[in-house]
């Protein structure tokens, strides 16, 4: 029975035998990308490699990717939602094409020194075509070829087997995907893979990068096409252990064995009540996404905007589902525990963040017990005038206060209404939440097919402009700054930097004067692949906690600044305008925050 160790190891070594270079996965943080809040795909780290950089690994890349995916928070706690997951992925850049993916994709799945697949059991999608683009005739003859018989090779529409651009323009290609039958009944005559009934399994996603959509609408063979793959490990491993669910595998066993000794409870056991069984999944997954967002080595921590809020978000549900299974007091520890230990092997970062991991934990666990503490007293407050409604409903707009100012969960104000006889409108709740929603999800995360970067030119001008500031800083601040972080939007540029006191106002002019004689001097920007060891030696900044491969792209703005960085960037400096600080703030112990603008 393969594990989840194995299968990253087989997957990584198949590949490369097949001559791809074993490049390491890129932090859950993104940098200088907008778009996104967490890295969302095994491919996102890649994008601009995907858009014709070059990678200094070469053309040929496999790894294996964490991934947060925040959209179905919500839906966590059935059998089969996770927000934390792995990827692992291949990729051709502008080197093999569809043969070569298909093939060794074939040999991967069935070859028994892999995963042994019965080709029997082995059904494939391909593009249709769609009047635009013709049907992918090329990608179903490769797998006749291999031996895959032809009533297991389905065409299906756009919506099934097509990955669009990220925007309104640029990379785009059909895709086969491939299916296991796991031998379940068909729901009907119409059963076919991607199909909801559970007869199919999706293991696998080929993804050929062949067009560029322009502006009007056209689609443009590229001169270099791509491929772009992806197979997600805890699903698959479910599906080759014959499991029912992800959640019964090696990856969140030991965690639901463990709450089950510290609540009393067993997952899965006969006489559960089908919330009990959810309460310990969302548990399992909460914990283990808030220790690998934790453990990064670009951590944020819990806050209450963007990736902040979603961590903390994270925690407050899993200590809320804690209290429903009937766990007292603080006890995340325990379970972020496991997960280090469990991972340490294949990510050696958790072992090296792990005070971080278990002391913000605690702390946010002790905040939230407070905050529950609070809402409640202030339910008891409002409860008299709430008993005097003949009606006995509480307005959602009462109810979104107590979410909104002391952070109390809808959830449990319809407990205590509950108690007291009352009803919740929840109608008018979820219109309250949702206007919420909607005004801090400006910069907020936006999860699309593919999770492509936003590469437009602000952005690229806003990224140049960071390499300027950081050097800047260094210059006035001395050599003690370091970047820890940054953050692009079309409006401003966000850096966090260490520095232990408040910036002077004389320091923030000199800062803005400096960066502004180098953007005047119209500097020329260049960049050189070379080994990290060797850019490091030639003064290359690069940044504490990232992870490089041994071959780094080096920018050079003439004789002002060199740092390691993947890009993109401008030419000239000229092309910048005016640069101009809006505030400094303080972001953290021993770290500053930066909003700077480009007019």
């Amino acid at each position: 029975m393969i594990t989840i160790n194995e299968l990253r190891s087989k997957y990584i070594e198949f590949f490369k035998s097949k001559g791809h270079v074993e490049i390491s996965g890129k932090s859950l943080i993104p940098e200088n990308d907008p778009t996104v809040l967490f890295t969302t795909a095994g491919m996102h780290p890649l994008v601009p490699y995907l858009l014709g950089e070059p990678h200094p690994a070469g053309k040929r890349l496999t790894d294996y990717q964490k991934c947060i995916r925040t959209g179905d928070i919500d839906a966590v706690g059935d059998t089969s939602h996770l927000t934390f997951f792995e990827m692992l992925g291949n990729w051709s850049l502008g080197d093999y094409f569809k043969k070569e993916a298909i093939s060794w994709s074939f040999e991967f799945l069935t070859s028994p020194q892999y995963l042994g697949i019965p080709v029997e059991k082995l059904s494939v999608t391909v593009f249709a075509g769609d009047g635009t683009i013709p049907r992918d005739e090329e990608s179903a003859a490769i797998w006749k070829s291999l031996g895959l018989p032809e009533d297991h090779i389905y065409f299906l529409p756009k919506e099934d087997n097509w990955w669009g651009p990220a925007g309104e323009t640029g990379p785009c290609g059909p895709d086969t995907e491939m299916f296991v039958d796991t031998g379940k009944e068909p729901c009907g005559p119409e059963c076919r893979p991607g199909c909801h009934c559970g007869k199919y399994f999706e293991i696998w996603n080929d993804v050929f990068m062949q067009y560029n959509k322009t502006a009007a609408g056209n689609y443009e063979p590229l001169a270099a096409p791509c491929v772009d793959t992806g197979m997600g490990i805890e699903r698959t491993v479910a599906m080759l252990q014959g499991k029912d669910s992800v959640y019964d595998t090696e990856a969140f066993a030991p965690i639901l064995a463990l709450l089950g000794d510290i609540s009393g409870k067993r997952y899965g056991a006969k006489e559960n009540d089908p919330e009990v069984d959810k309460s310990f999944r969302i548990v399992a997954d909460h914990v283990r996404a808030a220790t690998f967002i934790l453990g990064d080595p670009k951590a944020v921590m819990p806050s209450n905007v963007g990736a902040g809020y979603v961590l903390r978000r994270l925690i407050r549900r899993a200590v809320r589902h804690g209290k429903k299974l009937g766990i007292e007091g603080v006890f995340l520890a325990k379970p972020a525990e496991v997960v280090i230990q469990n991972y340490a092997g294949a990510y050696p970062e958790l072992i090296e963040n792990r005070e971080r991991v278990l002391g913000e934990l605690a702390r946010e666990e002790e905040k939230f017990l407070e905050t529950l503490q609070k809402g409640e007293k202030e339910f008891e407050k409002m409860l008299p005038n709430l008993l005097r409604n003949p009606q006995k409903i509480m307005s959602g707009r009462l109810a979104f206060k107590l979410y909104d100012t002391y952070g109390f969960p809808i959830e449990l104000t319809e407990e205590l209404a509950a108690e007291n006889g009352l009803k919740v409108n929840r109608e008018e709740f979820d219109e309250s939440y949702k206007k919420h929603q909607d005004l801090s999800r400006a910069g907020s995360e936006q999860i699309f097919k593919g999770g492509l970067a936003d590469h437009s030119e602000i952005s690229t001008r806003y990224h140049t402009a960071t390499h300027l500031l950081h050097q800047a800083l260094r210059t006035v601040l001395g050599d003690h700054v370091a970047q820890k972080g940054s953050n692009i939007t079309a409006e401003r540029v966000r850096f966090d930097f260490s520095h232990p006191a408040p910036m002077t106002k004389e320091e923030i002019a000199r800062v803005e004067q400096i960066v502004n004689e180098q953007i005047q001097r119209d500097l020329p920007v260049t960049m050189q692949m070379m080994p990290l060891e060797d850019a490091k030696k030639a003064g290359a900044i690069a940044l504490f906690g990232e992870k490089y491969e041994p071959i780094v792209k080096v920018y050079t703005i003439g004789d002002f600044s060199k740092e390691v960085c993947g890009g993109p960037h401008v030419t000239h400096t000229g092309e910048l305008g005016k640069f101009k600080i809006i505030k400094e703030q303080s972001s953290s112990a021993g770290v500053r925050r930066i909003y700077a603008v480009l007019e």
